[in-house]
């Protein structure tokens, strides 16, 4: 089964910014993709997704606005852009087939703190 590798993530302070990327070299990438993430102590939710062309994009109601999903397909890699982060932002963030087709990877972690 295919395993992505996400890459990116850090320690940033609130209001910053990162970029994710998730690539999965092994998989024709020719399928819709998401970004999930999962804080301590918590389930593992849907954070955003993105066609196949890349034309099309949905969002969580909590990320709208300040995260962009966007994807290179001569690249085969996956992006998350990460603007005005919070403290609650802070969670590991995996990337997925729409629907989940992959194995789980070992995500990115992102920690937002001062």
């Amino acid at each position: 089964q295919v395993q992505p590798v996400e890459s990116g993530g850090g320690l940033v302070q609130p209001g910053g910014s990162l970029r994710l990327s998730c690539t999965a070299w092994n998989s024709p990438w020719n399928s819709h993709m998401q970004w999930f993430r999962q804080a301590p102590g918590k389930e593992r939710e849907f954070v955003a997704r993105i066609s196949r062309s890349g034309a099309i994009t949905q969002y969580a109601d909590s990320v709208k606005g300040r995260f962009t999903i966007s994807r290179d397909n001569t690249k085969n890699t996956l992006y998350l852009q990460l603007n005005s982060l919070k403290p609650e932002d802070t969670a590991v963030y995996f990337c997925n087939t729409d629907p989940i087709n992959f194995a789980w990877g070992q995500g990115t972690q992102v920690t937002v703190s001062s």
